[in-house]
């Protein structure tokens, strides 16, 4: 149970002015993770794989990542749903990902300022950077900032939303990603 002046309830009502669909306070116990979604890294479906600090290899093995996430005790998981012009809007799904990671920035910066520190975790790649130093040869330019996905913790978000007690798909030609920030 959480009171309203508990920092998780102020960055789940920050989360919905800043434009959430929806953003659930839940158990990191009901969070199901799985080693599998390695092999997706691996099989670089993202493109991102070798070519970003906040995913494998670069990032470390997802068992210790897996064993961070389980020292947390609570998360605020939030959504943002996004129209696309058609299932093949790849322009629209890009900008609401942004949209979607500065969300998830903008919670970084109320964390913040509410003297809390969190483990954040976004949709896909970090997207801090238009380009990852690691493609350029140059490290981290914010490294205190950059934000791994879900997924690169073995986070299965199908059975997060579910967890949260929201859809995983918001009907067609839309686009629903989630983040999550724990505590």
């Amino acid at each position: 149970m959480t009171m309203p002046g508990d920092p998780l309830t102020v960055l789940r009502e920050t989360a919905l002015a800043l434009g959430a669909e929806r953003a659930e306070i839940i158990s990191v116990k009901e969070i199901k993770t799985d080693r599998s979604f390695l092999a997706l890294c691996e099989a670089n479906s993202c493109g991102n794989y070798g070519g970003c600090y906040m995913c494998p290899p670069s990032i470390g093995s997802i068992d210790r990542l897996i064993g961070q996430l389980r020292r947390y005790e609570k998360a605020l998981v939030y959504q943002t749903v996004s129209p696309l012009a058609d299932s093949f809007d790849f322009e629209g799904m890009k900008a609401a990902g942004d949209r979607h990671n500065e969300l998830g920035q903008r919670l970084w910066d109320a964390a913040d300022r509410l003297g809390v520190t969190a483990l954040h975790l976004g949709a896909g790649g970090c997207r801090l950077c238009s380009v990852c130093g690691m493609r350029t040869g140059r490290p981290c330019r914010r490294p205190e900032r950059a934000m791994p996905s879900l997924e690169v913790y073995g986070v299965d978000v199908t059975a997060l939303s579910a967890a949260a007690g929201m859809r995983y798909v918001n009907g067609p030609d839309t686009v629903t990603y989630f983040g999550a920030v724990l505590l």
